[in-house]
């Protein structure tokens, strides 16, 4: 079943059920309305008859005896009372007179067959004071009948019964019960069709995301975005927090895109590098199987030597990235920076005697990390230094709030700020570092490690003043 369904069947069943309460609201209270109206009419009625009846009962009217000692016959209205109530009686109106006993006294034409129903319950009410209200069939008709008694002295002489057909109420409540059925299912149904359009004009945005994202899944790409120009209301969010989602993917998508690039340029690059030294490897053996003289054969052991040490450095590379990549477990214990640093120098210089490398640091600093990390991390910045400038190098450490703050900076030719943010990326070497040895793999391996350390690391560049590498470590 489609949401658009689920919606359409919802409102329309709560639009059923709030009609239907309603209805029977309205059913009940017309129904007890028209009753208690009803009712007063009749007691009205019954009033006056019950005065009429007092003002009647004098010396001077005497019913005639009954022919065989029995119960007396009832009288016509004419015979029993003389009072203008008798006369003119509504005509709407069934009325009787009974005796204490229930029995028929006068009816407007004096017949026996004139007597309205009376139950005991309701004999015994009224011959203790009480008025009495019962429905009954009369002549195959439903009639509301009420019965109050006439009362002299405490003693009850008169029961006076009022009755009124219930025919025109009831038809009038089962007209008004099929007429509001009917035009409660034609509201309803007619409801039920503009709720089925409102839903689809309402989740046509709905249907606009999910259309966008089928044809983005079978072309990627990740470029398009859902148009939405409504309000900002829950479809409107779901369309903001869709496009923003597809931003993300896009950017994601972009990145995995270079990286992938960057893979095949490096494992091209990679192939062509070990190529090289492979090849001089195997024509210096095949030279070396010829016996050549002495000379020549110590010229080829330099040049194996000098391949060997270069395919050392690139797998050295590979394996120290793999690891990092791995998620290698890091040591937390504390590391004296200064010590690291004047060990870290002290190697470095002895990479290239001929370049001056400055060490100012502050005392007593230390962080928490890997001490082999963060020196490797060190080695990489200074090397980096040391191949992409000529002049000297200056190696700072200083405490930055809970941070230590380690800069290595450089007088070389600096970074153009369209490639410095490349410069972190794995095998991302500059144009002009295709005559530097390495792969460019290290810084892509300090940023890996410093950030396994919980650290960062930037770098700041100015195009002919140099280049700074900063790391920030906790203490």
């Amino acid at each position: 079943m489609s949401i658009r369904l689920r919606f359409t069947l919802l409102y329309t069943f709560i639009l059923a059920l709030t009609l239907t309460i309603f209805g029977v609201a309205l059913y009940v209270i017309q129904s007890r309305s028209t009753l208690d109206s009803l009712k007063r009419d009749l007691m009205d009625g019954a009033n006056r008859l019950a005065d009429a009846t007092l003002r009647t009962d004098s010396p001077d009217f005497q019913p005639a005896p009954p022919p065989d000692g029995g119960d007396r016959p009832p009288v016509p209205f004419d015979e029993f009372s003389s009072d203008q109530e008798f006369q003119s009686f509504r005509e709407r109106e069934i009325a009787r007179v009974l005796d204490s006993n229930g029995s028929l006294v006068a009816s407007p034409f004096g017949r026996q067959e004139d007597e309205l129903p009376l139950s005991t319950e309701g004999l015994q009410a009224l011959q203790s004071g009480a008025d009495w209200y019962e429905t009954a069939i009369v002549s195959e008709e439903e009639m509301l009948i009420y019965s109050r008694p006439v009362i002299v002295d405490g003693e009850v002489i008169y029961i006076v019964q009022v009755a009124r057909p219930l025919t025109e109420r009831n038809r009038t409540l089962v007209s008004l019960a099929t007429t509001y059925i009917i035009a409660g299912l034609l509201t309803t149904l007619i409801a039920f069709g503009i709720g089925w359009a409102f839903a689809s004009v309402t989740l046509r945005p709905i249907h606009r995301i999910t259309q966008t994202a089928k044809e983005i899944g079978e072309e990627r790409d990740f470029m398009r975005r859902v148009e939405y120009t409504g309000p900002q209301d829950e479809v409107g969010q779901l369309a903001g927090t869709f496009n923003a989602m597809l931003t993300r993917l896009q950017d994601a998508f972009q990145k995995i895109e270079h990286s992938l690039q960057m893979q095949r340029d490096f494992v091209a690059d990679v192939s062509h590098e070990l190529r090289t030294p492979l090849t001089t490897l195997r024509g210096n053996l095949g030279l070396l199987r010829h016996n050549p003289p002495q000379e020549e054969q110590t010229d080829i052991l330099n040049d194996m030597v000098d391949e060997s040490d270069r395919l050392i450095r690139l797998v050295n590379d590979l394996l120290l990235l793999a690891r990092a990549d791995a998620g290698r477990s890091l040591a937390k214990e504390s590391v004296d920076v200064s010590s690291l640093l004047e060990e870290v120098v002290r190697q470095t210089r002895l990479l290239d005697p001929q370049r001056t490398i400055q060490l100012d640091e502050s005392d007593q600093l230390h962080v928490t990390g890997d001490r082999d990390a963060l020196k490797q991390v060190l080695i990489i910045a200074l090397d980096n230094a040391l191949k992409h400038s000529s002049g000297a190098i200056e190696v700072t450490s200083k405490k930055l709030g809970r941070h230590v703050e380690i800069c290595v900076r450089d007088h070389g030719d600096g970074i153009p700020p369209e490639r410095l943010e490349h410069v972190f990326d794995r095998f991302y070497r500059g144009d002009e570092s295709a005559s530097i040895p390495g792969f460019g793999l290290g810084l892509s391996i300090a940023k890996t490690l410093t950030e396994r350390l919980s650290g960062e690391v930037q770098i700041q560049s100015e195009v002919g003043k140099g280049s700074t590498l900063i790391l920030r470590l906790p203490m």
